[in-house]
């Protein structure tokens, strides 16, 4: 029999996902974890085809949640199932381990695409991201200015992801086990490579670049 652990915070994601793999896998056994301290402590008991991990969960989000992951199942398929926004993170995890990254705000269909394509064994990204790919050919695009949000490191992106949403400083320095004074390095450097002056510039700019992502 076929084991999954579906990694998220909240219970109706959890609920909603679990729902969604039963009706495409019957057989299937799931098991649940709130925190990345749940999801070592099932990877520790029994072995997983499947984890479905929200990279925001209380222990974790960065990408060296993949790594501890890997530590203990290498083989274990991973889909990261996140509401950050792909065409800022998808590819940093993919390239981290990770056999998929989905957008909470996918359709259901797109859902069940991932999940099938990810149990054949295959990665899956969506078509969006492999725009995103096609995107950084530069036989394609030599002449076109470089994104400056591919220049940010993937810890940048984090940072990043966090201002914009409007968290301070501290909070994201507690959020991401970094000290104050590195993460106000982050923010300098972020603006720097953004060519922005304050929050609501980045997110305007960011909203900006992640719009000519999508369409190219």
């Amino acid at each position: 029999m076929k084991t999954v652990l579906i990694a998220d915070d909240h219970t109706i994601v959890r609920l909603g996902v679990s729902l969604v793999i039963k009706s495409m896998f019957p057989n299937i056994r799931s098991y649940e974890a709130e925190t990345l301290d749940q999801v070592i402590s099932h990877l520790e008991d029994r072995p997983f085809d499947l984890l479905i991990l929200d990279i925001n969960i209380p222990g974790g989000n960065s990408m060296q949640m993949i790594d501890a992951v890997r530590l203990r199942q290498p083989k274990v398929k991973i889909l990261v199932f996140s509401g950050y926004e792909e065409h800022l993170f998808a590819l940093n995890y993919i390239h981290a381990g990770a056999d998929g990254y989905l957008f909470k705000n996918a359709h259901e269909d797109e859902m069940r695409a991932a999940l099938r394509t990810i149990m054949n064994n295959e990665k899956y990204i969506s078509s969006a991201v492999k725009n995103q790919l096609l995107s950084r050919r530069p036989q394609h695009y030599a002449s076109m200015p470089e994104n400056p949000l591919n220049i940010l490191s993937a810890r940048e992106r984090e940072v990043l992801n966090l201002l914009i949403k409007g968290h301070s400083i501290a909070k994201i320095a507690d959020t991401l086990n970094l000290q104050i004074t590195t993460v106000s390095t982050y923010k300098s450097r972020i603006f720097e490579k953004m060519g922005t002056a304050n929050v609501i510039e980045l997110a305007e700019k960011t909203k900006l670049c992640t719009s000519l992502i999508a369409h190219r």
